[in-house]
């Protein structure tokens, strides 16, 4: 029975869809500005793995995903220029070619990390007319106000109606004390008011009409309006990264109950946080590292290039909702492990069967769904997978042995959990299909030249090669039946 930490309640409740077969699930994706980074990498690790399980259960899923492509892309400012619009302006381009020269790479980057493509990925920027009429009703509910020709959430009362930070544990009066001076603070009847629509500076390039003003929406609006136009009133599961709890989030809450009189979600879900080194990832801390920079090696903080498949695998090792901090030697303590599994997916294709099985592979897939079902826990289950690959380990070394039907059951197994639910590429490390496949023939070489050294019985080249393989990082093994090698 499969649990879910509702982070509304702040407990795991057992999952029961509004639909018996079909499950509705929004997250919030990623804003276009700005080379994918470490931070797009968990949250959509995460729930990845949250649609591949569900989908796995017999669940026909629609993953819905935004794009952040308008608006204010800094966490609820009020005044500031939009990025994607300053950039198109100090370099004479279209606001939409930044967006998509950045989407392209953001998709560039989820296909390495092996991240399926959600069911809906809407944009911010093709949804206008439906926010502008999703701010009409909110108006009519009594909940927003017109200033200057911007739209205002009227927080305060809300707040008396429904009480508002229940998500996040903030208060009115915390929010009234800490609520920054903004531009456009004046048109406000209340500080911790958000904007719904902002009226448009004549410098400001980005913007639509409106029955308030030539304008665009606020940046919470986007995801109510877009989460009901493509799973309706009420879903199951909304997703993010914890810190957009406050105010995004919150704000969110508010407008569906302002909207149609009553909450939109079931289950709210949050990734815990990303630091690299013990410190939070920052441009001002000269630690703001992209994925391109992890897969190249290339920023300064990196001591090697680490694989899309190893970044993927050392999220894969916390659980979502703990922190994960990023460091040279916790990357390659991944990298090793990762490469201990992939060694034990290809030795398991190469195992031969026996009469007689003295392994007990009776309890690997209970525990592994066991552990997919307690709010989908995989460091856990990759512990149940490592059980696995001990046993193969076993049957291929010959200090134990396993029947076909064992042998089956473990492929089946492996195939399932580790393959299409946690959605490791088994092709080299992560790689396209071939992308070590000129090491692997270079090897294989060497070895045949070392097979006629051996039969020839010239041990000094035999034992030279062996050896020279073994110092840069490659084990070779003489059984009965050939000889193996693996990194």
């Amino acid at each position: 029975m499969l649990t879910i930490y509702n982070s509304m309640s702040r407990q795991k409740e057992v999952f029961k869809p509004l639909h018996e077969k079909r499950v509705g699930m929004y997250v919030c994706g990623p804003t276009v500005y700005g080379d994918g980074h470490l931070g797009h990498a968990r949250p959509a690790i995460t729930f990845d793995v949250v649609y591949r399980y569900l989908t796995h259960l017999g669940y026909k899923v629609r993953y819905v995903r935004n794009i952040t492509d308008v608006g204010h892309l800094e966490h609820d400012a009020d005044d500031g220029e939009d990025k994607i619009a300053k950039k198109a302006r100090l370099e004479q381009l279209e606001p939409m070619e930044v967006v998509q020269y950045y989407m392209g790479r953001y998709h560039k980057a989820m296909e390495a990390l092996n991240v399926l493509p959600p069911s809906i990925e809407p944009h911010a920027s093709g949804h206008i007319i439906e926010q502008i009429e999703y701010i009409k009703k909110i108006i009519d509910a009594g909940y927003a106000y017109e200033s200057e020709g911007s739209v205002y959430f009227d927080v305060p009362k809300f707040n008396k109606d429904y009480g508002y930070g229940k998500l996040s544990g903030r208060n009115i009066d915390e929010l009234l004390t800490t609520t920054r001076e903004l531009d456009g603070q004046s048109e406000k009847r209340n500080p911790a008011d958000f904007a719904l629509w902002k009226k448009a500076a004549p410098e400001h390039i980005m913007h639509w009409p409106s029955p308030w003003s030539e304008g665009f929406p606020g940046w919470h609006l986007e995801c109510s309006t877009m989460s009901e136009k493509y799973l309706g009133e009420t879903f199951d599961i909304h997703g993010g990264g914890m810190d957009l709890k406050f105010p995004h989030h919150e704000c969110e809450i508010a407008q569906s109950v302002a909207h149609s009189g009553h909450p939109a979600v079931h289950y709210w879900m949050h990734n815990n946080m990303i630091t690299i080194n013990g410190k939070k990832m920052g441009k001002s801390l000269g630690n703001f590292i992209t994925l391109d920079e992890f897969f190249t090696g290339s920023h300064e903080l990196l001591e090697q290039a680490y694989s899309p498949m190893t970044i993927r695998f050392f999220i894969l090792q916390a659980h979502y909702r703990g922190t994960v901090d990023f460091g040279n030697d916790a990357l390659k303590s991944a990298e090793t492990a990762l490469g201990r599994m992939l060694d034990g997916y290809r030795r398991l294709q190469e195992l031969k069967a026996s009469d007689v099985s003295t392994i007990d592979v009776s309890t690997l897939e209970q525990r592994a769904y066991e552990a997919m079902d307690d709010d989908f826990n995989t460091p856990v289950l990759i512990g149940v997978l490592f059980d696995a690959v001990r046993m193969i380990n076993q049957v291929k070394d010959h200090t134990a042995s396993a029947t076909q039907a064992d042998i089956d059951f473990l492929r089946k197994f492996m195939d399932t959990f580790l393959v299409e639910i946690l959605g490791i590429r088994v092709d080299g490390d992560g790689g396209s299909a071939d992308s070590l496949k000129p090491y692997r023939d270079a090897v294989d070489l060497l070895l045949e030249i070392r097979s006629n050294a051996k039969k020839n019985k010239d041990w000094t080249t035999s034992d030279l090669i062996r050896d020279r393989l073994a110092a840069i990082g490659f084990s070779v093994k003489d059984t009965k039946d050939g000889v193996e090698w693996s990194v």
